[in-house]
């Protein structure tokens, strides 16, 4: 009776049928719905969701521009780590740190344009990613959690060190991407391709772009070999070795595209901000953007995205509050993990996973039994 009852209440904040009818939908349907969300965000920025969605001291597109776009960039990033090949990464603001001082030491020691320095800062974060997993991914669990947190601290001291760049003054004058068009948006008075310091929609329309291009990126690694081995290492590592998955190749790729999606996101915030220092790269911002992914839902893009969204708005949208709205933004997620530990919109996988006790990440949850297990078990 215990485990029917168990049942009978995580069914009631189930989304499984909306993701039946999601997977029966013809595929002209799921286009329309991918057009009409794409839209959606684009028109996020306006001024009567902006009345609800911020607080009156606030810029709602800053808040776009500046939190909740580039969590939201660097929750997909992360997800690849984390919640596609189970790899806890807590030094994942050293790849966003990476992305950041590449646009600003070659934009403004040896005038590269945005779009030069964009494809080299996403190269370079990949490489940051590989130097870190060649050595480090033959570690499993809390261990592997240590070292990566231990390079995220090390670039941020060596940055906060360097006098290469300034040490932790940090470099200005970084340039604002190129002015693509002077076109405006008829009606609207947006001008989406000219960027500079008075309106942030540009960049968070920047940011949308590569959003999008993360998510079909992803996606399609998702549902070929590459992510298929890493669902087997998340859940196995071992049996994957058995069968015959080089766990290490995919392991050190999932660390490379985690760490590009992350550079780009820093590309993007420098050129922004137009300085960067130390300060902006903390351990915080991976422990956030970690939560986020957590929050949403590990392994599913919707609820990373949902998450991280959540996760960057809440403290901004109660920033009235004072103090007390950081207590109750951690009250309210200590709520959710006891009550919610799959998270917002989870996978059908993740949940499998924390049924049978692997808490959905790998080794790192493997010794924790999701729960209601023991409910389910005594059914």
């Amino acid at each position: 009776m215990t485990g029917v009852a168990s049942k009978r209440t995580r069914s009631r904040f189930s989304v499984d049928p909306v993701r039946d009818r999601w997977e029966s939908a013809p595929p002209w349907a799921r286009w329309v719905v991918y057009l009409l969300l794409v839209v959606g965000a684009l028109l996020l920025p306006a001024q009567g969701i902006g009345n609800i969605m911020a607080p009156p001291e606030s810029d709602w597109p800053t808040m776009l521009s500046d939190q909740i776009g580039i969590y939201v960039l660097l929750g997909l990033g992360l997800n690849v780590v984390v919640g596609m090949a189970g790899l806890l990464d807590l030094g994942y603001v050293a790849f966003y740190a990476v992305g950041g001082y590449t646009i600003a030491i070659f934009a403004t020691k040896y005038h590269w344009s945005f779009w030069e320095t964009l494809v080299l800062a996403i190269v370079t974060a990949s490489l940051a990613g590989v130097l870190l997993g060649a050595p480090t991914l033959r570690l499993r669990g809390d261990y592997l959690a240590i070292v990566t947190l231990g390079f995220g601290e090390i670039v941020r001291v060596t940055a906060n060190n360097l006098n290469y760049v300034n040490g932790p003054r940090g470099i200005q004058g970084i340039p604002h991407p190129p002015t693509l068009s002077e076109w405006t948006v008829p009606g609207l008075d947006v001008q989406p391709f000219k960027y500079g310091l008075l309106d942030s929609r540009p960049y968070y329309y920047l940011l949308v772009f590569f959003i999008v291009v993360a998510i079909v990126f992803v996606k399609r690694l998702e549902r070929s070999r590459v992510g298929r081995a890493w669902a087997s290492i998340r859940e196995d590592e071992d049996a994957a070795e058995l069968m015959g998955v080089p766990t290490f190749k995919f392991k050190l790729a999932a660390f490379a595209i985690g760490a590009a999606i992350g550079g780009s996101g820093g590309v993007v915030f420098a050129a922004k901000q137009t300085s960067i220092n130390p300060g902006s790269f903390t351990f915080m911002v991976s422990a956030l953007v970690l939560a986020g992914v957590v929050l949403g839902g590990s392994g599913n893009i919707p609820g990373v995205i949902v998450g991280a969204f959540l996760l960057a708005w809440l403290p901004e949208r109660f920033r009235g509050l004072s103090d007390y709205r950081m207590l109750i933004f951690g009250v309210a997620l200590v709520a959710m993990m006891i009550f919610r530990p799959e998270g917002l919109w989870p996978s059908r996988q993740r949940k499998a996973e924390l049924a049978e006790g692997s808490g959905g990440m790998g080794s790192m949850g493997a010794e924790v039994a999701g729960p209601g297990t023991a409910a389910e078990v005594t059914e």
